[in-house]
């Protein structure tokens, strides 16, 4: 099974670059399969791991931000696969 995990944050007011190059350097215990990291208007920033494993597995994410380098708290989702129709 490949599982998804989604890592999104908005940053502070002006401080969209440094969140951006913050997340670009979290280095994870594992290797996942893939990563991607994407920006959004309003300074958010998006970074997306899959890893083959199961749905509930003990998987590693990035962490939320020290500091006041964002807006809010970081919104975390995890999904599964669907097999294709």
């Amino acid at each position: 099974m490949t599982v998804a995990l989604m890592w999104e944050a908005r940053a502070a007011e002006g401080r969209g670059e440094e969140l951006l190059a913050w997340a670009r350097a979290q280095e994870l215990p594992a290797r996942p399969l893939r990563r991607e990291t994407f920006r959004a208007p309003e300074d958010r920033v998006l970074v997306i791991t899959w890893w083959d494993a199961p749905y509930d597995a003990d998987l590693p994410e990035l962490p939320e931000p020290d500091g006041e380098l964002t807006s809010r708290a970081v919104h975390r989702w995890r999904f599964s696969t669907v097999a294709a129709d």
